[in-house]
């Protein structure tokens, strides 16, 4: 990275952890719907092409994973220890993804319990997306200029079209099974490293990292311009307005790049990016501009351990559900089933379930707080 980058402001901002904290929030929420009835439409990844609020979240973890290295990158660190540290934490975050998937090692089965193989475990996956973002993203922001930033992200939203019209079979690109994207998972991994649930796609794949990527280059130019702006205000009327350019051009992009999370097109990306963007502005001016305070401790807990909560909301929820209860399939279906659709029968209910779940998991980040516990990779 050139010294050009480097902020000159180096003022902690609030908003930016709420705005990780937030974040947090919502992927515990969409993943832990309660069992027994359908969640609500908007808090469901659209089945293929489609956008809806679960589908804004994922890219938003990447843009508040960029907006973090913009503040680590005000240290300067000579570039064998810049390196060293940023491999060996993208390795953390993918072996945590990897056994995350593979957790709880054992199967009931009709003969006992029975170790998961290696073989049947999934490889790709969200942190493990995280994780190459990561590393790409720092390698990167190392030794580009803003200018040179933009321009990677756009040949690399360019780059990733172009491969998968012409590398993907005639009339193919757009199709779950049939994308280059697909062949390629199925070739270098295999069937069983794949997600199960879609019979051999991973939305997680190999190819869709690439435009990935942009997202948290987007939250390290955003996060960059803010410690760098002489003026807040102006900076976040900037912001927003970058916001809706960008959301204007995927949607004029979509009906040629359509928008699918799954396959995280360009379309996608940049709908997300211009989401993430109008949203922070609008946190950093209620928050930093106009000083609201009131509520964001909420937050802050969540944002000051992103990576311990999330990993204890998937594990935990997985591991109660180990707890047969009959037909409700372990314990977090029970709890859904028998409590929460009882008192609120619907997709209500598994709102309900699902809140309660996530206020768990902040109530893990609060006691984590309390000790001055702060886990990273």
């Amino acid at each position: 990275m050139t010294d050009t980058l480097a902020p000159s402001n180096p003022r902690r901002f609030t908003a930016l952890d709420v705005f990780r904290g937030l974040t947090i929030f919502l992927m515990i929420l969409v993943n832990t719907a309660g069992p027994g009835a359908p969640a609500y439409p908007t808090l469901v990844h659209a089945k293929w092409f489609g956008f809806t609020l679960a589908d804004s979240i994922f890219p938003t973890f990447l843009f508040a994973m960029g907006n973090a290295m913009s503040f680590a990158s005000r240290r300067r660190v000579d570039t064998a220890p810049y390196l060293t540290r940023l491999f060996k934490r993208g390795a953390i975050i993918f072996a945590l993804g990897f056994l995350m998937y593979w957790f709880p090692f054992v199967a009931h089965t009709d003969a006992g319990w029975a170790p998961i193989p290696f073989a049947l475990t999934r490889v790709p996956g969200v942190l493990q997306r995280l994780a190459l973002c990561y590393v790409a993203a720092g390698l990167l922001v190392r030794w580009l200029s803003v200018r040179q930033i933009l321009i990677a992200g756009v040949v690399l939203l360019l780059g990733y079209w172009a491969t998968l019209v012409f590398l993907s079979a005639p009339g193919m690109a757009y199709d779950k099974f049939g994308t280059v994207g697909t062949r390629l998972d199925l070739w270098l991994l295999g069937p069983g490293h794949l997600y199960k649930k879609d019979s051999g796609f991973d939305p997680e794949g190999l190819l869709g990292t690439l435009p990935a990527i942009v997202n948290v280059l987007a939250g390290y130019l955003a996060g960059l311009a803010v410690q760098r702006g002489a003026d807040l205000s102006g900076t976040v009327r900037r912001m927003a307005m970058i916001g809706v350019v960008l959301i204007v051009a995927g949607l004029a992009w979509s009906p040629w790049f359509p928008l699918a999370k799954k396959l995280w097109t360009g379309s996608y990306v940049l709908l997300t990016i211009g989401i993430d963007c109008i949203a922070l502005a609008a946190i950093i001016a209620l928050v930093e501009i106009i000083g609201v305070k009131r509520g964001t401790r909420f937050f802050i807990i969540l944002g000051r351990n992103p990576l311990a909560i999330y990993l204890f909301s998937e594990l935990f929820v997985t591991a109660i559900n180990l707890i047969d209860t009959g037909d409700d399939g372990g314990l977090y279906g029970w709890i859904g089933i028998e409590l929460f659709q009882r008192i609120a029968p619907g997709a209500f209910g598994s709102l309900l379930c699902a809140f309660a779940y996530t206020m768990l998991c902040w109530a893990v980040g609060w006691w984590m707080d309390r000790k001055g516990l702060i886990l990273k990779a």
